[in-house]
């Protein structure tokens, strides 16, 4: 979902979970259909009162968003979609049944519309990845030349000259960027702070900073490069890569409250060269789960095992 459910949100989802489907049996299948990994429903207690299942499968997938919030997102989007609750009309006081699915559906609906928006876009994202992976594979010039800039990277490993590794570095994310069209610029200075470089994608301008330094970049580094992006206009996001990744304390330090970048490594930039992802969708991924989550730092084999 857009950031988290609110504590509103995630009683309206269970409410709606216990009032649209009587029957535990109707309730289970319904979330088989949902879940991207149906073996999770054994870890409960089908024996046990109806609210309390739905209580414990909501809780565990509100308290694991990094694995499961693919799996909210369905289950909001699915419940959202039903108008049709004649299977409750059947049973006994079926009317009144009826009455209270239907108000339930409805409290949902009004408390995660907004978050709507958010399987639209991920259908979109897997869509672009598809539509991308396919041109990737059938312009062999472009291939070819990711190839080259590949060839370039994997000569920088065994170099013992950091500021030289650094400036080739630049230059080698300047000509992925240029690859990709998203309008690359070169490092540049601003009233004394030093940017690595520049591009833009979908209206959003995106600065850049790289580092390739044996250390995990610390929250200092990540301080100094957001208030670089922060002092620029609102549509402005920022994208850091540190080959050798960042520290954790780091990354917990800047992934709440509204973070303005987005964080890749060496094994995101290795993906992208062994054709594995495209750098555009990579990024929207990233983009996308910064906002559902609020984590920056998504990696590329993350991606892999949410999926």
């Amino acid at each position: 979902m857009g950031k988290q459910l609110s504590p509103a949100a995630i009683m309206a989802l269970k409410e709606a979970l216990c009032s649209v489907y009587w029957y535990k049996s109707d309730l289970r299948s319904f979330l088989q259909l949902c879940l991207a990994s149906p073996s999770l429903l054994s870890k409960f207690n089908w024996e046990n009162y109806k609210r309390q299942i739905v209580s414990d499968l909501v809780d565990l997938l509100v308290g694991n968003p990094d694995r499961y919030i693919g799996d909210l997102t369905k289950l909001c989007y699915e419940l959202c979609k039903i108008k049709d609750f004649n299977h409750l009309k059947q049973l006994d006081d079926g009317n009144s049944k009826v009455d209270r699915a239907r108000a339930a559906v409805s409290q949902l609906r009004q408390l995660v519309e907004p978050h709507q928006d958010v399987k639209r876009e991920q259908d979109e994202i897997e869509k672009r990845q598809e539509i991308a992976a396919k041109k990737l594979r059938e312009n062999v010039a472009v291939r070819q030349k990711l190839e080259e800039i590949k060839i370039r990277y994997l000569s920088l490993i065994s170099s013992t000259n950091a500021q030289s590794r650094g400036f080739e570095l630049e230059k080698i994310m300047y000509d992925l960027f240029e690859l990709f069209d998203l309008d690359p610029k070169a490092s540049f200075k601003n009233l004394g702070e030093q940017v690595d470089g520049a591009f833009a994608l979908e209206g959003t301008d995106y600065l850049f900073e790289a580092k390739w330094q044996k250390e995990l970049v610390n929250k200092a580094d990540l301080a100094t490069f957001s208030d670089k992006v922060r002092t620029k206009l609102e549509n402005t996001l920022g994208v850091f890569l540190s080959i050798n990744g960042f520290s954790s304390d780091g990354v917990a330090a800047h992934q709440a409250g509204g973070a303005s970048i987005i964080l890749m490594d060496g094994g995101d930039l290795m993906a992208v060269f062994e054709e594995r992802i495209d750098f555009v969708s990579l990024l929207l991924r990233k983009k996308r789960y910064a906002a559902q989550t609020g984590n920056i730092y998504l990696s590329y084999y993350q991606m892999v095992a949410i999926n």
